[in-house]
């Protein structure tokens, strides 16, 4: 077993675990491989460990390392900043994008996703601690914004996604999180079928599993430090 594959099922392991602590159904979240700044080898190592779904910050480094995987079925989600004059490419080569945060973006991804391919699915990403330097929506903007990626044909609005502010204690963890999952519970009191609520990484993933996370995002440990 390749030292991937091995840091992988310990990951899976944690998940399992938490699912357990929580008193949430098995299997129900998901792990988002983040495969920034390491090599398409890498990827293909989780691969063959039997991961599936793998997220890049950047767009160019993403859709490099798909050509170089060309031959292998993946799920490619785009997890970082995405300008206004990058999202052609976006809309043509992911299957997620985590980073809406204005209906500027919302609307040129559904007007660019080909017609022959399936919506692609979107999170709002939402500013859930308000911190000034971040990007995201405010919690008060995700309705207004929640309605305009629901009516557009390109898109399938999948849920919310938040980098909170870190905090040193579980319980500290969680307070942003369950505010996070309480937005999701008003957005879908309105009507939007949200299913997915992408927030939580190694250091805050107990926490985002027992607030309701369905995916975590786990980068170093899995692949190890970045060069």
């Amino acid at each position: 077993m390749s030292d991937i594959a091995t840091r992988l099922e310990a990951v899976l392991e944690r998940v399992r675990a938490a699912e357990a602590d929580y008193g949430r159904t098995p299997g129900s979240v998901r792990v988002l491989a983040v495969s920034k700044r390491h090599p398409p080898e890498a990827i293909r190592a989780a691969h063959a460990a039997g991961q599936r779904a793998f997220g890049e910050n950047y767009l160019q480094e993403g859709i490099s390392k798909q050509e170089a995987l060309a031959g292998l079925e993946l799920e490619w989600h785009l997890i970082g900043g995405l300008q206004s004059n990058k999202t052609r490419e976006a809309a043509e080569r992911f299957d997620w994008v985590h980073t809406v945060d204005r209906s500027k973006l919302a609307h040129r991804l559904s007007e660019q996703r080909p017609a022959e391919m399936a919506p692609l699915n979107v999170c709002l990403q939402v500013n859930i601690s308000e911190e000034p330097q971040k990007a995201g929506c405010l919690p008060a903007e995700a309705a207004e914004l929640a309605a305009v990626v629901a009516g557009l044909p390109g898109l399938r609005l999948r849920g919310l996604m938040a980098l909170p502010a870190p905090a040193e204690t579980l319980a500290a963890q969680r307070v942003p999180l369950a505010r996070l999952r309480a937005l999701q519970a008003r957005l879908r009191q309105a009507g939007h079928e949200l299913d997915t609520l992408s927030m939580g990484m190694s250091a805050d993933l107990e926490a985002a599993v027992a607030e309701g996370s369905s995916m975590v995002r786990i980068g170093t440990a899995i692949f190890g430090a970045r060069d």
